[in-house]
């Protein structure tokens, strides 16, 4: 069975990816509004209607600001370690609140999701990967090193959201303060184009149809040269700079071989047939 994929928001202004097949979707974090994630899932003819989840990567603000309206307005569960809802603000029905732990499988409809820990500087971070009938998409941001889980599941992926987060020229040169800089640039921080680009080369499988660079910083970063970086070397994966202030298109992840891959996606302003 296929999974489809879109970035509704990708930056330090707000965080959401959709992943679904043709009858269930989770979302990865809700840092914009639902207001602004119900526009957006319109106009690519998503339905908040088949979300069933949200599960939520850590406690910054660009990644939960829009949960607790989505939760109460569509009844949806928020999956979320204790770690990181005790340090954040949101308030959320108890019935409505589980918690995960690494590794565990958590089974939605036919979608499986399974989270592993990562280096950032939050409470108690998480990656997660979502497979359905074997397709497996990653959603790898807010990572302060390739350590070895994040390259072991990045492996697997048919598709992925992977952080390039800073170019280091720019940000050297930036107007960022020191400690801001050391902050982003420690293993805690945040991944740069250089050492996104030796995960992507070294470790990506022969599956990997489509990668959506994510969560580009506005000031240390440029879409069009992240771009041209990571196609240089695409050898038939499809490069997508998910965008901070629109949606991307939706992706068709099918699972097969980049050599047999038709070069087809579902693009903004495309309604989707009512499966979606």
């Amino acid at each position: 069975m296929s999974l489809f994929i879109a970035s509704l928001n990708s930056g330090s202004n707000g965080n959401c990816y959709y992943i679904g097949n043709e009858r269930d979707a989770i979302l990865i974090d809700a840092g914009i509004s639902c207001r602004e994630t119900e526009r957006r899932m319109h106009r690519l003819g998503l339905s908040m209607q088949k979300v069933r989840a949200i599960f939520v990567s850590h406690e910054h603000s660009d990644h939960i600001n829009g949960i607790t309206v989505l939760s109460k307005k569509y009844n949806l569960p928020v999956y979320i370690t204790p770690g990181t809802l005790n340090n954040c603000s949101l308030v959320l029905d108890e019935q409505r609140t589980f918690s995960f732990i690494a590794y565990e499988v958590i089974q939605i409809g036919e979608l499986l999701i399974s989270a592993f820990p990562k280096f950032h500087d939050a409470a108690h971070p998480h990656s997660f990967i979502i497979e359905c009938k074997g397709v497996k998409v990653g959603v790898l941001t807010d990572i302060g090193a390739a350590c070895e889980n994040v390259i072991k599941h990045f492996s697997q992926c048919h598709a992925a959201f992977l952080e390039a987060n800073y170019d280091e020229e720019l940000l050297e040169k930036g107007r960022y303060p020191y400690h801001l800089k050391r902050r982003i640039r420690s293993g805690y921080g945040h991944l740069s184009n250089s050492q996104a680009l030796e995960v992507f080369i070294n470790h990506r499988s022969a599956h990997l149809s489509h990668l959506l660079l994510s969560h580009l910083s506005r000031d240390n970063n440029r879409p069009e040269l992240v771009h041209e970086l990571f196609n240089q070397h695409a050898n038939g994966t499809e490069i997508i700079v998910a965008s901070r202030y629109e949606e991307s298109a939706v992706y068709h992840i099918d699972g097969l071989p980049v050599s047999q891959q038709q070069p087809v996606s579902i693009h903004e302003g495309q309604m989707q047939f009512s499966l979606f």
